[in-house]
């Protein structure tokens, strides 16, 4: 099951100046300020800069799919042709972030929150 699309998240090279972009085009402070991740939280929306990114595989800003079984969805994701970017980790907190490329090369997240 999911609960739609309510995360995005930018691989960034120089945190900072990412950051005060991000801060004026939202009109929001970050929440979390990290060394290793910036989140901010805007119009419901969840938006992270994210300094190790590239280095993970990502080439671009992915989205972010809620889901309450991250395993399961993986799994039937890989089934049905996607390939593996980035493979499950916990990102504190018992959060679950895993990412996939589809046949065409997009980019596809997939997050669990501990609540889920």
């Amino acid at each position: 099951m999911t609960a739609g699309l309510q995360t995005i998240v930018y691989p960034v090279k120089d945190k900072d100046r990412a950051k005060a972009l991000f801060t004026v085009l939202l009109g929001v402070e970050p929440f979390v300020d990290e060394p290793y991740y910036v989140g901010f939280k805007a119009e419901g929306q969840d938006v992270g800069l994210d300094p190790n990114g590239h280095a993970q595989g990502l080439t671009g800003p992915v989205p972010f799919w809620h889901v309450t079984d991250l395993r399961e969805r993986l799994a039937a994701l890989l089934a049905a042709g996607a390939e593996v970017v980035q493979d499950v980790r916990d990102v504190g907190d018992g959060r679950l972030v895993a990412s996939v490329k589809d046949p065409d090369g997009n980019l596809v997240g997939l997050l669990q929150d501990p609540s889920a």
